[in-house]
């Protein structure tokens, strides 16, 4: 738990070290701190990473009490984990290209 919160802590202060203007003509144009598109690209690693987890967790344990079937359950993982990717790639995108400044009117 600890070290849960330690990395999500740092992921945070990333977000403000990176988040440097590039140019005098940007500052003007977008004055804030691009906050929505870093929460909303974090919740959604946070979640892939959660759900990959618990199906490799599952995987893992299923394999162990049926071993005759471990490849058939590998495949039906690899085959999810690629699907949650896929969606994740999908969002962090979305997250990507919709983000506004913070601050900025709608």
């Amino acid at each position: 738990m600890k070290l849960t919160l330690q990395t999500a802590s740092l992921a945070v202060m990333a977000v403000f070290v990176f988040a440097a203007e590039a140019s005098a003509a940007d500052a003007v144009t977008h004055s804030g701190i691009y906050l929505s598109g870093a929460i909303g690209a974090g919740l959604v690693i946070i979640g892939a990473a959660l759900g990959i987890g618990k199906i490799g967790t599952a995987a893992v344990e299923s394999m162990a009490r049926q071993p005759e079937v471990a490849g058939q359950i590998q495949t039906a993982m690899i085959i999810a984990a690629a699907l949650i990717e896929g969606v994740t790639f999908f969002a962090l995108i979305i997250c990507i290209i919709h983000g506004k400044p913070w601050g900025a009117a709608v």
